[in-house]
């Protein structure tokens, strides 16, 4: 069993602030294993939504709930719309008898629905697969290869690993997406979704895939803002700064999970993934995702220039300005365009991650780090 108390604290901080807290994240990241930990150490109730049980306890939600005491979880929250306004009413009780854990993989209504009936009531917690913090640095090829959803990384084989990965995909497409209401055909999504896995880490081009789909730029978009409001996509916006050049102003596209990556690409094995074309480009998402937990989440964007000076990622970190380049190479070296990058930016500093645990400073502003020394 994977320690996952940095998520349990960030509950529990929540929780002592607001009368309802919503952990949010992909499907299968173990946000309902989390709960249940979690609520095991209080009085507590406990629904699931997807259980046709708890849907008929939940008939009428109000008469349901009133009455309760302690920490009420209620599990796959996105299934019944109709439950927020109630949940509004039942945070407002003075004093607060029952506080409030929903859990949800993020549908597209979801956080529309939170953030404008229960404004002021809620605080989120966003809440993803394991990471090195998690797993320990020195199992980074593991986590890289199988992802960190937790039934694929802890997976008996590395066959186990894929098949589990596959048969979550087919899931997704075929039965998850129905549900949240989105109406697309599980085959375009699929191929849609392949071909952002061929884009890893490209500017998006709406023209181009719709071209190759034979689908509407409008319709492509569409789809994009599917996967990423269901958080298997990251669309990494570009940075904008009155200088005087021209700059790439379309986001760079990212499949946020590298099992899933690696699985959409047919790369069964860590020998296949680092022969890829794409390799170079899954580190580079494997070790921003690494890096953006390790600053929990703080804005983050990508700079590009149209003559060709690019940050892989600038992250505003407090008063400081940091930035990322990542190297699939265990000896990177300083370019001109981390030059550009730290004078144009006014970068406070510029950190290479490549593999390995090595430590070095290339340069005037300018350090190399191993993946295992992200979280020392």
């Amino acid at each position: 069993m994977i320690d996952r108390s940095a998520y349990v604290e960030s509950v529990s901080r929540a929780l002592r602030r607001s009368p309802i807290c919503a952990i949010l994240g992909p499907r299968q990241c173990g946000k309902t294993t989390l709960a249940k930990a979690f609520a095991a150490r209080t009085k507590s109730v406990f629904f699931d939504l997807e259980s046709p049980g708890d849907q008929m306890r939940l008939a009428n939600p109000e008469l349901a709930l009133s009455p309760l005491r302690g920490l009420v979880v209620i599990d796959e929250v996105q299934t019944m719309p109709g439950i927020f306004p109630v949940l509004r009413v039942l945070a407002d009780r003075k004093p607060i008898p029952a506080r409030f854990l929903l859990l949800g993989s993020a549908s597209p209504g979801i956080i529309r629905e939170t953030s404008e009936t229960l404004a002021g009531r809620v605080e989120f917690v966003d809440m993803g697969g394991f990471d090195l913090s998690e797993t320990g640095v020195s199992k980074w090829r593991e986590l890289w290869m199988r992802g960190g959803f937790p039934k694929s990384y802890l997976a008996h084989t590395q066959a186990d690993s894929a098949a589990w990965r596959e048969g979550f995909i087919r899931t997704f497409l075929e039965r998850d997406l129905p549900n949240f209401g989105i109406r697309v055909p599980a085959p375009a999504m699929r191929r849609f979704w392949t071909m952002l896995a061929h884009s890893h880490g490209q500017v998006w081009n709406a023209s181009e895939i719709g071209r190759s789909m034979g689908l509407s730029d409008k319709t492509v978009r569409s789809y994009l803002d599917t996967l990423t409001e269901t958080l298997v996509i990251r669309q990494l916006q570009p940075w904008f700064e009155n200088i005087a050049k021209r700059q790439v102003k379309s986001p760079k596209i990212y499949l946020r999970d590298s099992g899933l990556l690696h699985a959409l690409l047919g790369l069964g094995t860590s020998a296949q993934v680092e022969s890829h074309p794409r390799s170079g480009a899954s580190w580079e998402g494997f070790a921003m995702e690494q890096v953006l937990r390790r600053h929990k989440n703080q804005p983050a964007w990508f700079w590009a220039t149209q003559r060709g000076a690019e940050l892989d990622l600038l992250v505003q970190d407090g008063n400081k300005r940091i930035g990322y380049e990542f190297k699939l190479s265990e000896r990177p070296a300083t370019t001109r365009s981390m030059r550009v990058a730290i004078e144009d930016l006014r970068l406070d500093e510029l950190r290479i991650v490549c593999p390995g645990n090595v430590s070095a400073q290339l340069d005037e502003g300018i350090s190399v780090i191993g993946i295992e020394n992200l979280w020392v």
